[in-house]
């Protein structure tokens, strides 16, 4: 098929014109599951001192190496040490501090003991008087139930790289090293431009011929799952007119990238062109892939533009296999479903397009196999629904064999 464009070169004319956002800096509350703009090097240790794991008493250890159950030893207390304070008290032999889980380490002492091994005891919270002494049954090691300077993280250490989606976990580590404002890359601002006299919105009734608009809403999901801004306009109708109308509204917005699904087909796209041709220009139409193949991308008004084809597999695999890796580059940000290698549990036959076939996995007898969700209309939204992959059927295979291992784009967490 030499009319049809390679799927790895159409990607990287893609990848070619695709410019990556520049940062900014927000709030650190405002930065969850943005991409950060820049490696994060700690300026702090944590914790930045020494302090007790457990509710107890801060010894030195080898006061207490000979101590057992049978034979427990008694020091005196000379100090309590509740967590958010500090004691300028010296542990000197045969003394020890109470000292509350978080607290500071004093000076001398090497471990800790925790309340139970002890004759003491207290609940959280209680403002017990501070005994005398204290008798301890078991012995301990130096370090025990004590954590360290820099356990967690060490000044100077790139803790976060650029690239990384900032989750839950990675705001409580920015939290600790006291960034209250973070650099991040700027979201992408990204029309979705539906077009067809067939499509209705969903809240329309349906008419004999119509029918209702899904890809502008798997688009919006998928856009903003991969950190973009959706912005949704209304549908073009396949007039000159009104698809240029439309398509200068998509530019009113001063997108990063423009969406269009349908009017790419060999038989629409000559309204679709004729607007492109006006307004921008075209860079490639139609790649040996299936499905999918009527994908045009190219310049609108200076803006990267994808023309999606209209069937609602089709628009969500080219955006998988296009769209996505130009979401990436816009943001810095990395690939969190990576490709895997699968085992084919049927065989499956294909027209010597690449071909992207949506299959489930599960792990059998030490592999990961793969099998189709059915049907492989493109029409089928259930495919999709089920699917954890896309199966790769290279080109020119026109059967693809039980037993054989072929790559799989992962479109979910496969554990």
């Amino acid at each position: 098929m030499p009319d049809l464009l390679n799927v790895d070169d159409a990607v990287a004319r893609i990848l070619k014109e695709i410019k990556p956002l520049p940062a900014e800096q927000i709030a650190l509350i405002d930065a969850l599951g943005r991409v950060l703009a820049a490696s994060l090097v700690a300026d702090l240790s944590l914790p930045p001192f020494a302090n007790s794991s457990m509710d107890g008493f801060a010894v030195r250890a080898a006061d207490i190496a000979d101590a057992s159950a049978a034979n427990p030893l008694s020091l005196r207390v000379v100090a309590d040490i509740p967590a958010g304070h500090t004691s300028t008290q010296i542990i000197n032999t045969g003394e020890a501090a109470r000292i509350m889980t978080g607290a500071p380490m004093p000076t001398g002492a090497d471990a800790v003991i925790p309340v139970e091994q002890t004759d003491q005891s207290w609940r959280s919270g209680d403002a017990a008087p501070l005994p005398e002494r204290v008798a301890i049954s078991v012995s301990v090691k130096t370090g025990d139930y004590v954590r360290p300077v820099g356990e967690d993280i060490m000044a100077g250490e790139t803790i976060l790289t650029a690239g990384t989606t900032i989750g839950a976990p990675e705001l409580g580590v920015l939290a600790a090293l006291g960034q209250a404002q973070v650099s991040v890359t700027r979201r992408p601002r990204i029309v979705i431009l539906g077009s067809g006299d067939e499509l209705v919105d969903v809240g329309e009734p349906l008419t004999p011929g119509k029918i209702r608009d899904v890809n502008s809403y798997t688009l919006f999901g998928l856009i903003s799952a991969y950190g973009g801004d959706p912005i949704l306009i209304p549908t073009a109708r396949d007039t000159l007119d009104d698809v240029r109308r439309r398509f200068r509204e998509a530019l009113s917005y001063d997108p990063d990238l423009i969406l269009s699904s349908a009017g790419v087909s060999v038989g629409t796209f000559d309204v679709v062109r004729a607007v492109m041709e006006e307004l921008g220009e075209i860079g490639f139409w139609r790649v040996n892939l299936r499905p999918g193949k009527p994908l045009a991308f190219g310049k609108l008004g200076g803006k990267p533009f994808f023309g999606l084809p209209g069937n609602p597999v089709s628009a969500m695999v080219t955006f998988d296999v296009f769209v996505r890796p130009a979401l990436l580059k816009l943001t810095g940000s990395s690939d969190v479903f990576p490709t895997i290698q699968a085992t084919l549990r049927e065989t499956l036959k294909s027209d010597g397009r690449r071909s992207y076939i949506r299959v489930t996995l599960s792990r059998e007898d030490g592999q990961i196999v793969a099998r189709t969700t059915g049907t492989q209309s493109s029409g089928a939204l259930m495919s999709m629904v089920r699917a954890d992959g896309l199966l790769i059927i290279p080109e020119d295979v026109i059967e693809a064999s039980t037993g054989q291992s072929f790559p799989v784009r992962l479109l979910r967490n496969f554990v």
